[in-house]
């Protein structure tokens, strides 16, 4: 029974009507969930919808909650699943984003509802690829984000102390050098000394470098996902085609058996 719960909930496997069924459904309500936020007064029929979405939504979440052992890859099998999964990334946020409408927090974690769009990533096989190719990269990446901070520190350090008079805080010029390094820029905040001018250039420069070199890496790995689908999907079909080869080959042996054998009756 859980096992059958588990392959609805999860994205739909070919053939599966019931499951593909259910991911549409999912996936529609968590977007209808959204229509009360677009809206500075709640009349009775957005506060009606909220209720009827985020009801179908917890339900979703008790479901995966249930059969969390047969979902994870992780814990397959394993009871102690079922104590993990409220603890997992994407069931945190889908807890929190349902919190605000049971009425267990305030109306000013209203904004929380809005993290229910990652619902749809649940059913999503570019977004599946995208933290594929996180994983994969994970230990480059975070040593592109070690260089960044350590450059963002160090240029708030020294736009600090070339411009005492235009940041007021560390917190002021760290606020400027992260700016700066995305190559954001807002211009609120400027330094006005040669130096600085020349800091700030430098910071740019090195930011342009910084950000372009994860998107590359990533965009590689994404690709690299892409193929890899490609070929499994490929694989897949071949299999099927030589499965499809053999049975017909299997009845035409067994017609032919049977043919055979009418004739030597025949000929008795």
């Amino acid at each position: 029974m859980r096992e059958r719960i588990s392959q609805i909930v999860e994205k739909a496997e070919d053939g599966d009507r019931i499951s593909h069924v259910y991911d549409i459904l999912i996936s529609l309500t968590a977007i209808v969930s959204m229509l009360p936020l677009m809206f500075k007064q709640q009349t009775g029929l957005l506060e009606m919808v909220d209720t009827i979405t985020v009801y179908i939504l917890f339900l979703d979440y008790i479901l995966r909650w249930m059969s969390y052992d047969y979902i994870s890859k992780w814990f397959h099998g394993r009871r102690s699943a079922m104590v993990i999964y409220p603890v997992t990334p994407l069931a945190l946020i889908d807890l929190l984003s349902l919190l605000p409408s049971l009425g267990l927090l305030g109306h000013a974690f209203r904004f929380l509802r809005m993290f229910r769009i990652f619902k749809l990533f649940h059913y999503s096989q570019s977004f599946s690829r995208i933290l594929r190719a996180f994983d994969k990269e994970k230990k480059v990446l975070g040593s592109v984000l070690m260089i960044a901070i350590a450059y963002i520190f160090i240029s708030a350090l020294a736009m600090f102390a070339y411009e005492p008079d235009t940041f007021d805080s560390f917190f002021h010029a760290l606020y400027w050098a992260t700016t700066a390094l995305t190559t954001v820029g807002y211009g609120d905040v400027y330094p006005v000394t040669d130096v600085g001018k020349l800091i700030s250039m430098v910071s740019s420069l090195f930011g342009i470098a910084v950000i372009a070199m994860p998107a590359g890496i990533i965009t590689s790995s994404f690709m690299e996902e892409i193929s890899r689908d490609k070929e499994a999907a490929a694989a897949r079909g071949e299999q099927h085609t030589s499965l499809a080869v053999r049975i017909l080959e299997i009845r035409e042996r067994r017609m032919a058996s049977a043919g055979k054998t009418e004739e030597d009756e025949d000929d008795e």
